[in-house]
């Protein structure tokens, strides 16, 4: 019956949210739950990598909400919550001559780097989006092991099964905020184009139940 009663009011809650969005309260939703924050940093660094900068927010608000001075117990840092062993390697990639931890807490600095580093997932991976954001969470050599084991990889170039519960949490976290963003800030013919409403809520109620 709980569990029942989960599913039911996290429905509620999405339909409302929906529901808000098209009726013109869609400035309330925008600036608590899916903000275009860092907007200067987001779309020039976006552009630079070639990336779409609504992916890079999905990113970023499932990282850190938006923190810039969030920190994890992994010693990940900023907004984009760069590991400062990663940080020290991507800064010798991108040609930085100094890299010191408090950099990750500069806003432009840290997305500058999650760019970086999500375009160089995104090439390693052939532009597969869910190996990328795997690879942003458990590292590009889990996926690449997991794509060479048949019980995780069929063919070899997609994941049918993650081994690693908080990752598929978090591809699925990404990818759901993703549509969310694109759903308030892409181009659209309706707020209330059915196949879209239905996608975000099964999305979002999947995202829910598994947190």
């Amino acid at each position: 019956m709980k569990f029942i009663k989960k599913i039911f009011s996290t429905l509620v809650v999405l339909v409302v949210i929906i529901i808000a969005i098209g009726v013109g309260s869609n400035y309330v939703i925008k600036e608590k739950f899916f903000p275009y924050k860092y907007k200067e940093y987001v779309d020039k660094y976006s552009s630079k990598y070639q990336l779409d900068p609504l992916f890079v927010l999905a990113v970023i608000k499932t990282e850190s909400k938006f923190d810039d001075d969030a920190h994890s117990h992994k010693n990940a840092v900023g907004l984009m919550q760069i590991t400062v062993e990663t940080g020290e390697w991507a800064a010798k990639e991108m040609g930085f001559t100094t890299f010191s931890k408090d950099d990750l807490y500069d806003e432009e600095y840290n997305i500058r780097m999650g760019c970086w580093y999500l375009r160089r997932l995104n090439d390693t991976f052939d532009g597969d989006l869910d190996l990328t954001i795997a690879a942003y969470n458990a590292g590009p050599t889990n996926v690449q092991t997991w794509l060479k084991n048949e019980k995780y990889s069929s063919d070899g170039k997609s994941i049918d099964y993650i081994p690693f519960g908080e990752t598929k949490k978090y591809v699925d976290k990404v990818d759901v905020y993703y549509h969310v963003y694109e759903y308030i800030y892409g181009e659209t013919e309706s707020y209330f184009n059915k196949d879209k409403i239905l996608k975000l809520i099964k999305g979002l109620s999947n995202m829910h139940l598994l947190s």
